[in-house]
């Protein structure tokens, strides 16, 4: 057809009168047929909130800690990619047979990738061993390693129509008649009460919940108070600019965010979390091979001494109880390595 293949949905149209307001179209004309060619959305986000809002018009669901993804389908052939566009389509190899878990004949659905540690809880680490992938040869491999659930959430398009301006209690109930939950598919459960479903998190040692307004819009890419996250603790993805050594191997990496001039700032560092001792060998050489002379903080480090710079190109993902008055971490520890993030987009604020 002579048509590029980063399309969100490729369908017949005579006009621009269902696109989303801020979905650009590109006219591809094949045998006199007009297609709309569009890019990936950028999803909605909620906003932080250190509060749990009460009211009827209020549904509260579980935060998911693992990672965003929305799957694209226009009737033949499947696309899924992440907050960032990214494309995941080749690392998630089990959600590609959408016919066996939705009825739709063109549909994007929002939704979180999640993997289970150990201790049966939804591990950042575990779903970034899967994400993270570069090698495709490797995912049949760690797809039986490390197997994942897809937790949908909203619905943005169905059947030739955008749906994201209906409410979202609407939508809700279209996810409801299309989807057939599988053990790896599953519907994300709402509840009345914010309040006993957080303490129910806290219980467990899950990231949080979202509070969503039943009557709100799926906003897309933008950030609105009709979806608020109150988390059971706080994360961020932070920059590793230095390291410490342990008999020669990695054991603490130091951190920094930049602020708005392009300076990196050390916010502390960290040596516990999930990583294990093999993947703290691994990484030594890595972190060897980035090294350089030059302190890359404009705060010297409190530990400077011992350190050992490297190039900010790696990101992690890293769980801490509260920032200090110093602007530091309190009991910062890393989750995982995180890829598809610029380093210099990781600011403070």
């Amino acid at each position: 057809m002579g048509v590029r293949h980063d399309f969100l949905i490729l369908r017949e149209n005579k006009d621009n009168s269902d696109l989303p307001c801020n979905a650009t179209p590109c006219k591809a004309f094949v045998t006199e047929v007009s297609f709309m060619l569009l890019n990936p959305v950028t999803p909605m986000e909620p906003k932080s909130s250190d509060q749990i809002p009460e009211g009827e018009e209020w549904i509260a669901q579980i935060k998911w800690d693992g990672v965003r993804v929305l799957t694209y389908y226009d009737g033949n052939e499947i696309r899924l990619f992440n907050r960032k566009a990214n494309e995941r389509t080749f690392h998630y190899p089990e959600l590609q047979k959408i016919e066996d878990y939705c009825r739709a004949s063109s549909v994007i659905m929002d939704g979180e990738i999640i993997a289970l540690g150990s201790d049966d809880k939804p591990s950042f680490h575990e779903v970034m061993r899967r994400d993270s992938i570069r090698r495709f040869e490797n995912v049949k491999q760690v797809s039986k390693i490390v197997p994942v659930t897809y937790m949908i959430f909203d619905l943005l398009y169905y059947d030739e129509q955008w749906v994201n301006d209906l409410p979202l209690s609407e939508r809700m109930e279209l996810l409801a008649n299309i989807v057939r939950p599988q053990p790896n598919i599953q519907l994300v459960s709402s509840h009345h009460d914010g309040q006993v479903i957080f303490k129910t998190i806290k219980e467990h040692g899950l990231e949080g919940i979202v509070m969503k307004r039943k009557d709100s819009r799926y906003f897309i890419g933008e950030k609105k108070d009709v979806w608020l996250k109150v988390k059971n603790y706080q994360d961020l993805i932070a920059v590793v600019a230095g390291f410490t050594l342990n008999s020669g191997i990695v054991n603490a990496l130091l951190l920094g965010l930049y602020d708005a001039d392009g300076h990196l700032w050390y916010i502390g560092h960290a040596g516990t979390g999930r990583l294990t001792k093999q993947e703290w060998r691994d990484l030594t050489p890595l972190l060897h091979s980035l090294t350089s002379e030059e302190q890359p903080f404009v705060n010297r480090p409190e530990r400077h001494r011992d350190a050992y710079w490297v190039k900010p190109q790696l990101t992690v993902k890293v769980q801490y109880i509260e920032w200090t008055e110093g602007r530091s971490l309190r009991q910062p520890s890393i989750q995982a390595f995180v890829v598809d993030v610029e380093p210099k987009s990781l600011q403070l604020h």
